[in-house]
């Protein structure tokens, strides 16, 4: 039998029975629909979450007071309290090879008095290079300059939101504002830059480390965060980091995060719930499985008498297999087009209708999707097929 008989007599059977196929078809589109669905969610979910922590720049390396680990009780002699990070300890690490900025972190909430106006907003001590560290533009004025510790000026730069809050359109260059009982005059205002993780970067406040630690009463910094070359291994850095504080404190009692480490970690678990909400989706896949092995044993009972003429008229019991087995991938497979279509015209309408929620489909999505329905039907045909190739076409005719 050649290609185009096979193609023509299974093509005829689907549509002998449209109703019938068309049931079947929507059983697969179904599940395939579910899955696009639910992956595009997750997939733009994860690509979200992600964009949200680079936005930052992926050359950032923390460093945090204390030791996270478990450890027995401390040695006879040896304090085991914690000594905190210093100004001293943050510059010497900007000093590392291959480090091409450092800003030394406190921050506390507290009130922001300026232009008779008063909000309560969150006030970071940061050094003056942040900007270069957070990948952050100032908008107008200029950020922190770079004063010593002993001597820092009392400037503030405002977030863009806070600079509106407190003085609307005016310009704020040059204004005086009391945070907390200190005063300081206004250099610059930032870019806005949005949220992160529930926190308003645009609602804050930004002056010299050393002046945030006399407005929160802080001897130690919170963090000491740093940025890098590209190209240079975050371990590298992290070990010069280890070895630098190792020395000036004469143990090991601060905590490194690598920007690096941190993206694996996050990609991995976002990785995973992409896949479950795409497994609870593919049940549905199941289900269209079953009605193909329905459908497809149905039809080698109807179409008994036919298998025995085509065997009779010498077609070996493999085209017989091929042609059941071809009903089922094209259903199949039409089935998986149309929950493709299905499943990214969805997508694309809550991405219309809810711009915040993120939709994204790669085409590999589409592709495996395509491949899992083919793959479906060819499974889900075997056992009909077999069975259909195995009549003896004596007992088959006399069926007819």
């Amino acid at each position: 039998m050649r290609p185009s008989d096979s193609i023509h007599l299974a093509w005829r059977a689907i549509t002998a029975h449209r109703l019938r196929s068309f049931l079947t078809l929507l059983g697969i589109a179904v599940g395939i629909a579910a899955v696009i669905l639910l992956t595009s969610i997750g997939e733009g979910i994860h690509r979200f979450v992600l964009a949200e922590f680079t936005q930052f720049g992926t050359n950032l390396i923390n460093v945090a007071p204390g030791k996270v680990k478990t450890s027995g009780p401390a040695p006879t002699g040896i304090p085991t309290s914690v000594r905190p990070l210093t100004l001293d300890d943050a510059r010497a690490l900007s000093r590392l090879p291959h480090v091409t900025g450092m800003t030394a972190v406190v921050w506390g909430n507290t009130e922001i008095k300026g232009n008779g106006r008063l909000r309560r907003s969150i006030v970071y001590g940061q050094s003056a290079d942040m900007p270069k560290v957070y990948r952050m533009q100032v908008r107008s004025g200029q950020f922190l300059p770079a004063d010593d510790s002993d001597s820092a000026r009392a400037f503030v730069v405002l977030g863009a939101k806070l600079k509106t809050e407190l003085f609307g359109a005016e310009n704020a260059l040059g204004a005086k504002v009391s945070i907390g009982n200190y005063q300081f005059r206004v250099i610059g205002v930032m870019e806005p830059k949005g949220q992160f993780l529930g926190i308003d970067l645009d609602d804050s406040a930004y002056i010299p480390t050393a002046r945030a630690q006399e407005v929160f009463n802080r001897d130690g910094l919170m963090t000491i965060d740093l940025a890098y070359e590209e190209g240079v291994p975050a371990a590298r850095i992290a070990a010069l980091i280890t070895a630098t504080l190792k020395a000036r404190h004469g143990r090991e009692d601060f905590t490194l995060t690598t920007q690096e480490d941190m993206l694996r970690t996050l990609s991995n678990i976002l990785d995973v719930l992409t896949m479950a909400v795409g497994a609870l989706g593919s049940i549905s896949l199941l289900v269209g499985g079953v009605g193909i092995v329905t459908i497809m044993t149905i039809a080698v009972t109807e179409r008994t008498g036919e298998i025995g003429l085509l065997v009779a008229l010498g077609a070996p019991r493999r085209t017989i297999l091929g042609l059941f087995l071809g009903e089922a991938v094209a259903l199949s497979a039409l089935g998986g087009l149309v929950g493709l279509i299905i499943g990214i015209g969805l997508a694309q309408l809550i991405h219309l209708l809810v711009p915040a929620l993120p939709v994204h489909t790669p085409l590999a999505f589409v592709l495996i999707a395509e491949a899992i329905a083919m793959s479906i039907g060819l499974l889900a045909g075997v056992l009909p097929a077999r069975r259909a190739a195995r009549l003896d076409p004596v007992d088959a005719l006399r069926a007819e």
